[in-house]
């Protein structure tokens, strides 16, 4: 038969290493703060099983309240820690109920119905478990198999402490004196540590990920104006045929060399990142705006027809040309010129658009910039009129 105090002793010292390495981990990456909330919570179950295992020698009834309270916290704490991790902004979905929970369990249990008590609790930590679980299966945006091991492995856990709590239900054990000890209970112990091992190597795997999601992320986007780069357009369209309902237009901002050295960088900068606000206003589904570099954006578009994408290159012209950035010489106002480049129905690669584009693009500058220019249907830029401005 195995030994009840050394099954606990055994889950304090795993969990212990765990949340030791939880911490470590989170100082040498701040920004995982739900990696601290992991740690934070796998140390108040440690507090809880050393508490317990205290309680199995000395079943005093203000240690059975700690007890029960540490347990529910801790578990508490892990379900703020998934939240965090899945972007859930609404803790008190969580923390009321578990609260409220915790505060029925005290009253029973000060009014010495301890095993309801026990109950309480275990209904309660089985319901932050199947949360858990619940949450990454159905918001985690990371490989399915992972998630599909984070749920079960909450899940075994929740069903485990249910099983303990459906034991005591089933004896009419409202009354203890003394800490729970049957088949559920021994179980429950074996399954929380390895369960609660596997989430915590888990948790470093989720963390590697996310890391590297976000490096991914910082080397598509421009650090200036938050648009995606040039590497991220190569990423996304570098394969894709470009069919008769796809077009890129490309945007030069007129005279940006003459701004930078008249008004300085700084406000330069300011003209960039006027420009990438506009162009994100027209940010839809099938539409991604690209810094390529310098004073050189591009806008993909997506469904839409060869007149509709000219007109949305030519209104974000004309938005661009209402702005109006203060300097220490007073307002500045600039302009863009566009060129447009489209797929046909055999396909056409990016290169070969972005080419047609670039080509529309030094026609405008030519045609006397301000203006958005398309290549007809003969390969001849189409100059139209100036772009009117406020």
């Amino acid at each position: 038969m195995l030994d009840f105090s050394s099954l606990l002793l055994a889950a304090a010292l795993s969990g212990t290493c765990l949340s030791i390495t939880m911490f470590a981990i989170w100082l040498t990456t701040p920004r995982a703060r739900f990696v601290l909330t992991v740690a934070c919570g796998i140390f108040v179950l440690v507090a809880h099983v050393v508490a317990f295992w205290r309680y199995t020698k000395d079943p005093e009834p203000w240690l059975c309240q700690v007890v029960l309270a540490l347990l529910t916290l801790g578990f508490l704490v892990i379900c703020l820690s998934a939240m965090q991790y899945l972007g859930f902004r609404d803790y008190r979905r969580a923390v009321v109920p578990t609260l409220a929970a915790m505060a029925a369990c005290a009253i029973v249990t000060f009014l010495g119905f301890d095993g309801i008590g026990f109950q309480i609790t275990y209904a309660a930590v089985t319901a932050l478990l199947a949360a858990i679980g619940t949450m990454f299966w159905m918001k985690g945006d990371h490989d399915r198999r992972i998630l599909l091991v984070v749920s079960f492995l909450s899940g075994a856990c929740g069903l485990s402490f249910a099983l303990c709590g459906l034991t005591l239900l089933a004896q009419g054990q409202w009354v203890l004196g003394a800490a729970p000890d049957n088949w559920a209970e021994r179980l429950n112990s074996v399954v929380a540590v390895a369960c609660m091992t596997g989430l915590g190597a888990l948790t470093l795997s989720l963390h590697h990920l996310q890391a590297q999601i976000e490096l991914k992320a910082e080397t598509m986007t421009d650090p200036l104006t938050g648009l995606m780069n040039r590497r991220a357009l190569n990423e996304l369209y570098g394969d894709r045929d470009f069919g008769p309902f796809m077009a890129i237009a490309m945007f030069d901002l007129d005279h940006f060399k003459m701004t930078n050295d008249v008004f300085g960088h700084p406000v330069g900068d300011q003209v960039l990142c006027r420009f990438a606000a506009v162009i994100k206003k027209y940010g839809r589904a099938g539409v991604d705006a690209f810094r390529l570099g310098g004073e050189e954006f591009a806008l993909v578009m997506s469904r839409v027809t060869p007149e509709k994408a000219h007109d949305m290159a030519s209104r974000i012209g004309v938005a661009f040309g209402t702005e109006i950035v203060p300097t220490h010489r007073g307002p500045l106002r600039s302009s863009v010129s566009g060129g447009m480049g489209f797929g046909s129905a055999a396909g056409r690669p990016l290169d070969e658009v972005l080419a047609q584009a670039d080509a529309a693009l030094y026609a405008a500058k030519r045609a006397g910039r301000n203006r958005v220019i398309a290549q007809d249907r003969e390969g001849q830029p189409n100059a139209g009129p100036a772009l009117k401005t406020a």
